[in-house]
């Protein structure tokens, strides 16, 4: 048997820009052998910021699904590993750092390709703001903790000198992406040591005073805890998974990396999946610890307490971690920001780089800076728009934190099931090659594409009641159905407009849709 393809062999980044007229994939002029496996799992870890998602949604999860919080977290990472698989099929293929777009327009052509794109780029976006909002939190919190005074850390609450710190945060994350993969490596691995070690110490100690009267609330471990079926209806299990499918976010950075990392069609795969074991496991350590420690009520040090729900570390550390040690994770969770604040820049300005190579968006959007060898015009682009996201989003809502991160699981699973759906669809010529193949391009993509759909609509409609998220509304609507589907509407608006201006990649001329070539006996 032999593997007949004619396709056009993906390029490595340094080849030249625009070398594929046949409509195969480009190369972009990035930086190419910049990150190795270490340091592109370092990436995936780092843009998830898994300390940072752990103070904001383990509380909202907990008042969604009670004492079953580390079966969700479970449940969330499932669809994450299977969708993981089509990844890294899909990157051997195409090691293209526009990921989702470029590999669903191959697979199901330019329009729904392009909805996947700008599904990314606006999850990104999200994502930023509210790093961007949990870091300018911290930093206050921090602040006060070290000079003892209230006043300092109460600056926080005060909207406009919370805006001002919050774009100036984004401002250098921006600055810092700007110049380049390689400019703060050794600084990535730190934070992200830093982060791990704490949340280490922090589950340790949280074991050692369970129980004790410090802790009235102290929950006995159950077996219980891990079992999904033990949430108390659908709705509640779907609106806690979707929060677990957002702390799992961000590590398909590796693969946006992927023409800037050795090996560009293995190593970023193999990074994505060391990435998501190191945070299952850290989240279901932390999850158990906190719910053993003060379990999941919302009276008190509760973890579904409304009142400290959305940043239950500021609440937390000083009881289980003492004076002295609980600044440390006041450190952890604005480092675990602060980091991710920089790395989520990758997928964002990469994929928006992609889409202007492409002729999917403005050619402006295409050029690389000749010596840092990085989007930079994207890049800027991204910050200026989550700069203006925030500030919008901020003066409008005062619940923004939480209904953007109950929006962004929306956007989470469209791109993700879309390219997973596109991993089977693309290789469908070969998928019975081997059991191998059958396995990883057809059962686990689609497996996970479901899952994901299946919670995409189940949000979808839940989502419409005010109730579902922060319980703020818009005309009636849940203002969490709004964010989600505005936002969503507006893709589809600038997609029309780019149809009129970008014709020649809307009719399939710039990046065409093909498959691999059938197998066939020799």
């Amino acid at each position: 048997m032999t593997q007949l393809d004619d396709r056009p062999q993906a390029p490595r980044a340094g080849d030249t820009v625009g070398g594929a007229p046949d409509g195969g994939v480009r190369a972009k002029g990035l930086g190419g052998n910049s990150v190795g496996l270490m340091g592109s799992a370092v990436i995936g870890i780092s843009t998830v910021a898994p300390v940072y998602c752990l103070t904001s949604t383990l509380g909202s999860t907990a008042g969604e699904v009670g004492l079953a919080m580390p079966a969700v977290f479970i449940a969330g990472f499932l669809p994450m590993l299977l969708v993981a698989f089509a990844y890294r099929e899909l990157n051997k293929a195409m090691p293209d750092c526009g990921t989702s777009f470029t590999w669903t327009v191959k697979a199901f052509g330019p329009r729904i390709g392009w909805m996947c794109g700008w599904g990314l780029v606006i999850a990104t976006i999200i994502v930023l703001s509210n790093l961007a909002g949990v870091a300018t939190s911290y930093f206050w919190l921090l602040a006060g903790e070290i000079t003892g005074n209230d006043s300092v850390a109460a600056l926080d609450d005060n909207k406009a000198v919370h805006i001002l710190t919050c774009l100036a945060l984004i401002a250098a994350a921006t600055a810092i992406s700007y110049r380049g993969m390689t400019a703060t490596k050794g600084v990535q691995y730190a934070l992200v040591g830093l982060q791990l070690v704490v949340l280490a110490v922090f589950v340790v100690m949280a074991f050692q005073k369970a129980g004790s009267a410090q802790f009235p609330l102290s929950q006995d471990f159950s077996w219980s805890w891990l079992n999904p079926f033990a949430v108390k209806s659908f709705s509640s299990f779907t609106a806690g998974l979707s929060l677990a499918i957002f702390i799992y976010w961000g590590w398909d950075a590796c693969l946006a990396a992927n023409e800037e990392t050795t090996g560009s069609d293995k190593t970023p795969g193999r990074a994505a999946l060391i990435a998501m074991v190191v945070l299952v496991g850290s989240y279901l350590a932390t999850a158990v610890a906190a719910q053993m420690v003060v379990g999941a009520g919302t009276k008190g040090l509760g973890l579904a307490n409304p009142d400290t729900s959305d940043n239950v570390f500021a609440v937390l550390a000083g009881p289980v971690m003492g004076p002295t040690l609980g600044i440390l994770l006041f450190v952890a969770v604005l480092a675990s920001a602060a980091a991710s604040l920089q790395t989520t820049f990758i997928p964002v300005a990469r994929t928006v780089l992609a889409m202007s190579s492409y002729e999917a968006l403005p050619p402006s959007f295409a050029r690389v800076h000749p010596r840092f060898k990085t989007p930079g015009r994207a890049t800027v682009t991204a910050g200026v728009a989550t700069a203006v996201f925030y500030t919008v989003m901020t003066l409008v809502s005062e619940h923004v934190l939480v209904d953007t991160i109950y929006a962004l699981g929306l956007m989470i699973c469209f791109y993700y099931a879309l390219t997973a759906f596109a991993c089977t669809w693309y290789f469908r010529h070969e998928l019975f090659a081997s059991v191998r193949d059958f396995v990883f391009k057809a059962l686990l993509p689609v497996l996970g594409g479901v899952l994901l759909t299946g919670v995409f609509a189940k949000t979808l409609i839940d989502m419409w009641n005010p109730a579902y998220g922060s319980g703020s509304s818009v005309f009636g609507v849940g203002s969490v159905f709004v964010i989600g589907v505005g936002l969503l509407l507006l893709g589809v608006v600038i997609m029309l407009v780019m149809g009129r201006t970008s014709p020649a990649f809307f009719r399939g001329e710039v990046l065409k849709r093909d498959t691999p070539a059938l197998v066939v006996e020799d």
